[in-house]
């Protein structure tokens, strides 16, 4: 499986679920898990975008911390991807408005918690690696810079 092909199951999990998991670590080592609403950006490829507060505590993760995990799962489990990569908190007004015109009608749950789009930073993570399960077809491929024994 080629990294394009990958991003193009991450485009059809996401028009399916909407939704994916993103792990992080705080500084003391510890992970932490949260459900998020991601993006696939035309004309950036090899990225996953998000959006969050400045003010959640991922931002003080990531800050100390960069490198995380995502998974993405169509809602009947058939098809699971987990990406690896670094992410970059951007505050790009631009970058802003681009993932919030892809996100915007997915993110309730999100606008009930923060409530105000002006006071918004993107999440880029730059795929550094991933791998493929089709877990009832006992599939596994992994695509990318990839460490042993994950």
């Amino acid at each position: 499986m080629t990294k394009q092909e990958i991003l193009n199951t991450l485009e059809m999990i996401l028009n399916e679920a909407h939704t994916a998991v993103l792990a992080t670590t705080d500084q003391e080592g510890r992970p932490h898990i949260r459900w998020m609403t991601p993006a696939l950006l035309r004309g950036r490829s090899g990225a996953v975008y998000a959006v969050t507060s400045p003010r959640f505590g991922k931002v003080v993760q990531l800050e100390a911390h960069p490198e995380a995990e995502w998974m993405f799962q169509t809602p009947i489990l058939d098809t699971i991807v987990t990406v690896r990569g670094r992410i970059n908190i951007v505050d790009n007004p631009s970058i802003l408005s681009e993932v919030l015109e892809t996100l915007g009608p997915f993110m309730r749950s999100f606008w009930k918690l923060k409530g105000d789009e002006r006071d918004l930073v993107v999440l880029e993570t730059i795929i550094d690696g991933a791998i493929y399960y089709k877990p009832m077809k006992g599939v596994k491929e992994v695509v990318g810079d990839w460490r042993k024994g994950s």
